[in-house]
């Protein structure tokens, strides 16, 4: 790929770059059984509503205008979410970094409740990168997030995602 070529889904833009391969594996791929994939929320309905999520790791340079631990309000809208992955595949995600945000609860911590991780993700995974960290595939849908598009709700909802993204080619 291209040194400079970033790419990023949202929501089904993220189901399209997982089934695709290209997260986390950087690369199109014929999928199989160990590779990870979205999937039916665990409630098995649609969930529309404000989450918590945190930026785990800045491997991705979506990511260059925060700081890593930052937390953020955004709108999430799916039926078809939750993120599932082997144990082995979870391993190398988090051994390279790859895990970019995370569901939190109030305190911040990574979490399986329902209220909190509307999809039931294996380790409350909300977005993931490419082993280099140009592509990045998350579930929320931080393009609502801008410029008092949500009023009257507490909490950073601000990625610069985008901004970031403008960067990156400067």
């Amino acid at each position: 790929m291209n040194k400079m070529v970033l790419c990023f889904g949202i929501c089904n833009g993220f189901q399209a770059l997982i089934k695709l391969g290209l997260v986390p594996y950087g690369e199109i791929l014929e999928m199989n059984a160990d590779m990870p994939t979205l999937t039916y929320n665990d409630i098995a309905r649609h969930q529309s509503k404000l989450v918590t999520t945190k930026v785990v790791s800045k491997l991705s340079p979506w990511f260059n205008k925060i700081e890593l631990g930052e937390e953020f309000v955004i709108p999430i809208s799916h039926g078809e979410g939750r993120f599932v992955a082997n144990e082995n595949v979870m391993q190398e995600l988090i051994k390279n970094g790859q895990i970019a945000t995370q569901y939190v609860d109030m305190e911040g911590n990574a979490t399986y409740d329902i209220e909190y991780n509307p999809n039931g993700s294996v380790y409350a995974v909300e977005g993931i990168t490419s082993k280099d960290g140009r592509i990045l595939g998350k579930m929320g849908h931080s393009e609502r997030s801008y410029r008092g598009n949500i009023l009257n709700v507490p909490g950073n909802m601000d990625q610069k995602l985008f901004e970031s993204g403008v960067e990156y080619f400067k």
